[in-house]
Order: C-alpha cells, then structure tokens, then sequence
C-alpha cells in the first residue's frame, strides 16, 4: 500500500500567514502539521508515499525532504492548479500504479492516527473506504448519506441542505477501481474534480464503498480557530519537560515544556504550553494552551491560547491572546502621542481594536 498526501492548496482561510508560507507547515504545538500525518501513515507501516505539491512546493520540500527522517520514501507531484481531491488522483496515477492507497489531506489531524484503519482496509478490502465524523454545521463539508443498515448511499460536496450531519474526514483509502472513476467524472460548479463524485461513481456502479465513524478527535485545520483549538489538544497530551534554563525568579507550573536553549527569566509559565529553543522569556506571563517557537523573545507582556511563529518577538504590549502571530513578527507599544492606530495589513486581514 502506498499513501498520497496532498500539501497543495492556497490556504486562503488562514491568510496572511499563508501569503509566505504554505498552511501544511503551521506549526501545533511547535511541530508541522503535515508532519503529523506523514508520522501517522508510517506508523500504519506504509512507507511510499507520494506528496501533492502546488505553488509552496519549494517550501515543503525543504521541510519534508526525502522522507528518511519519518522513515518514508518521498515522490513529489508537482500539481499546477487546486483542481480538486480527484484531480490529485489523477495526475498521481502513474506514480500509484496498481497499488492500493490511503490519501491524506495534508492540514488535517487525527488523534490516534490511522493505523487501524489501514489494518481494516488491508484485511477487508472494499473497493473505498470513507471517514466520517458528525460536525455541527455539515454545510462546509462533504457529507454522506447513510442508509438504516449503515451502508453509503450518496455523497454531496457542501451542500446548502445536507441529508445528515456525517462530514467526509480528509483520510480516504482506495484500491486502483478509483482511478476509471476519477477519470469518468466532470468538473464540479466550483471548476473541481471533486473526491466526492467520483466516490459516488463507485457507488452508482455499485461498488463496495465502506465507511467508518470516527469517535476520536479531528480537525481540519484550515482556520485560525481551528489550529488554536489542534494546539490546545496537542498540549494537553504533552508531559512537562525542563531542558531549558530557568532562572530562581521564574515559575513553571503543570505540563510546561522548555526547550533546551530557551531562557525564561523573571516569568510565570502555566502549562499546557511549550518554549521553543532559543527563545527567551523575560518579564512575562505564558498561560495555558499556548507554543511559543524557536528564536522568539517574550518581554514584558502576556500570552495565553495563541501560536508563536520563529523569530517573533512580543515587547511590552500588556495581553495578547487566542492570536496566531506569524514568523519574524515584531509586536510592540505604540506611542502614546498622538492617539492613533498605525497599521500594515495583509489582505484578508481581520482586525479588532479597543476604542
């Protein structure tokens, strides 16, 4: 079995910061996520695995590499365009072969991993198999429908009326009958080949189309609320670690991981929260649910339920939180004379101010 990560996509939910920088490699808990699934797929004992790369295919590349460090075998497939989950398939058909895959959407996490269900497909071997999770408002999601029995009747990509709450979880597993599918459907209103058509091909064709209700955590992580909400979950499982300096006037309280070569200085960290290396905190409060990265500086200011990107720095600007701050990002005071607000903003941008 091989495995087809797709890390394309132009992450517009999460500009600016995906402007510079591809939405697979926004760090939870100070760790990609795109690394995540790419642990996953080899703990699940598969080894080849071919990454769907668009316009940040530089960006991943230098990240990844060839897949050693995880224990993979990296191809990468180079996609010009978005066109969609089925176009992937598609343009990977050459480099899957015959194979049996697990296609994992490169921005979405998983607690638990796949593992169990690479081991069903592989015993069971349907000719797909889906991964469901009920979701509040299935209007943002392909939705399937079920019949009394259980079994996959049909499949709609982001419906305006869902016919139940079931949203397809970005893990897909396939035998090679998908790739005729793919190839038999058109392109959706969106200008997509959509992963959801050519699933409901198979089933109109009555293929052996399974699927499986998740009852852990998942996330696609394709909004700033929804990355904040993956680094909280992700901290709640970590175990504190010192390895970093931590002077007589700072206190670590809970599940607090400092890196080593971090600082923390006349501060107060409360876990779950991790410091990445070189960083330094000085004068500072770090509360709950927070990654601060590499090379950072924290000085006189408060941070709760955010993420910290490299090479960041925060000075003296009281409390920041539920906030996700970019690389190389300087946060300071404003001066006090005249009162006024001074700002660059990306496009997409959202901004609250106090008045």
């Amino acid at each position: 079995m091989k495995a087809l990560v797709l890390s394309g996509g132009a992450g517009t939910r999460l500009r600016p910061i995906t402007h510079t920088s591809a939405k697979q490699l926004v760090p939870v808990a100070n760790k990609a996520v795109l690394f995540y699934g790419l642990e996953s797929i080899a703990a699940a004992g598969i080894t080849e695995v071919g990454v769907v790369v668009g316009d940040t295919a530089e960006e991943i590349r230098e990240a990844v590499g060839d897949g050693s460090k995880f224990g993979l075998e990296i191809t990468y497939i180079p996609q010009e365009r978005p066109l969609g989950l089925a176009h992937a398939v598609l343009i990977a058909r050459d480099y899957l072969g015959d194979d049996d895959f697990v296609m994992y959407l490169g921005d979405n996490f998983i607690v638990g991993g796949i593992t169990d269900l690479v081991e069903e497909f592989t015993r069971t071997r349907p000719d797909a198999q889906i991964l469901l999770t009920r979701v509040s408002d299935p209007r943002a999601f392909g939705v399937a429908e079920l019949d009394p029995s259980g079994q996959v009747i049909g499949l709609e990509e982001k419906p305006e009326r869902p016919k139940s709450d079931l949203a397809l979880v970005g893990v897909y597993l396939f035998t090679p009958v998908i790739h005729e599918a793919v190839r038999a459907i058109r392109p959706s209103w969106r200008g997509e080949l959509e992963i959801t058509h050519a699933i409901q091909h198979l089933i109109d064709a009555r293929a052996d189309v399974r699927s499986a209700v998740i009852k852990g955590y998942w996330k696609d992580t394709g909004n700033v609320g929804d990355m904040l909400e993956v680094n909280r979950t992700v901290l709640e499982g970590r175990d504190r670690r010192i390895d970093g300096e931590v002077d007589a006037g700072s206190e670590t309280i809970g599940r607090v991981v400092v890196e080593a070569g971090a600082r923390i200085v006349n501060s107060r960290i409360v876990g779950p929260a991790v410091i990445g290396s070189g960083t330094e905190v000085r004068d500072s409060y770090v509360g709950p649910f927070t990654s601060i990265a590499e090379n950072c500086r924290i000085t006189d200011s408060e941070v709760e339920f955010s993420i910290v990107l490299r090479d960041s720095s925060i000075d003296g600007v009281g409390r920041i939180e539920n906030s996700l701050i970019g690389r190389h990002v300087r946060v300071t005071t404003a001066p006090s004379v005249p009162s006024a607000h001074r700002l660059v903003l990306g496009d997409h941008s959202k901004v609250q101010i106090h008045t």
